[in-house]
């Protein structure tokens, strides 16, 4: 399975704009929930293959190669960990974060 990255075609866009190679990315199953898991601090691979349900190795060695490849994870003598750009971009989810809060909110408010 080929990394969304910006400057390629990616699903739902053949632009190669970076946001939509980043959707991509995020998009795929378990992605975000390992970079959710670091978010904390590096953490080894069975750490983090229990932290995320239990998901096969070969399913989590396949994503951590995509987000290494991406430049959001490394590998290093703690274990697995977020790259200075994957921390940022964790940080510039916060506010998409309360906005969900907010939505839910909301949402739930509307179907009582």
């Amino acid at each position: 399975m080929q990394t969304p990255l910006p400057q390629k075609s990616v699903r739902g866009s053949n632009s190669g704009i970076a946001i939509m190679a980043l959707f991509d990315l995020l998009g795929r199953k378990w992605n975000m929930r390992i970079l959710w898991e670091l978010r904390e601090g590096p953490l080894s691979f069975r750490s983090l293959q229990k932290h995320c349900d239990s998901m096969s190795p070969s399913v989590l060695n396949s994503r951590i190669k995509q987000l290494s490849e991406a430049k959001l994870l490394a590998i290093t003598e703690q274990g697995y960990q977020l790259t200075q750009l994957g921390a940022s971009l964790m940080q510039t989810l916060d506010p998409l974060r309360n906005w969900a809060s907010h939505w839910e909110q909301e949402v739930l408010s509307n179907n009582k």
